[in-house]
């Protein structure tokens, strides 16, 4: 009888460990309905979500700013298809601004060297790197630049942009 609580217990402790927390699971999804989203929005951007090494979604960036600016969000990250991780975005940025908005960001990676970089913490975007803002049939002439593809899709709010600055990231694998 000892033996078979002391297993139960151990199952139980290593579902714990390795299952996703309330807030995850919701990021999930809501990961799932950005890239329907996205893929209704143009369905293009399929051959970046099936020919890409990995991915990372993020449902909800908020960002903001008068002068000085900034973004956030959280992300899923995906690689082969499937979930991986989380990630984490930071942008600050300073220059003509003025708005609010939320958008769908999504990143792929061509290569799996590219999606290493990333989950290694070695990926940041430059100041003069700049998402593809979506619309119908824009994904069909689309193409990664070193190693990237970047689609930012507005969901609310406006925002006037003519700023520098720059995204870094974060990666917390389960």
């Amino acid at each position: 009888m000892f033996k078979l609580m002391a297993a139960m217990a151990m199952i139980l402790v290593m579902g714990v460990a390795t299952g996703q927390t309330r807030s995850e699971k919701k990021l999930m999804q809501d990961a799932t309905k950005a890239k329907k989203t996205m893929l209704k929005t143009d369905v293009s951007l399929e051959k970046f979500f099936d020919s890409s090494a990995g991915y990372v979604i993020f449902p909800n960036v908020g960002k903001g700013g008068f002068i000085i600016g900034g973004a956030s969000g959280n992300g899923v990250v995906y690689e082969n298809g499937e979930v991986v991780g989380m990630a984490d975005l930071k942008k600050l940025n300073i220059g003509l601004q003025a708005g609010g908005q939320a958008i769908i960001e999504v990143i792929f990676f061509e290569t799996p060297v590219d999606l290493a970089r990333f989950k290694e913490g070695k990926f940041q975007f430059a100041a003069e790197a700049s998402a593809v803002a979506l619309k119908s049939g824009i994904a069909v002439n689309a193409k990664y630049k070193d190693g990237v593809a970047v689609f930012a899709l507005p969901k609310a709010g406006l925002m006037a942009d003519a700023s520098v600055g720059g995204q870094k990231f974060s990666y917390d694998p389960f």
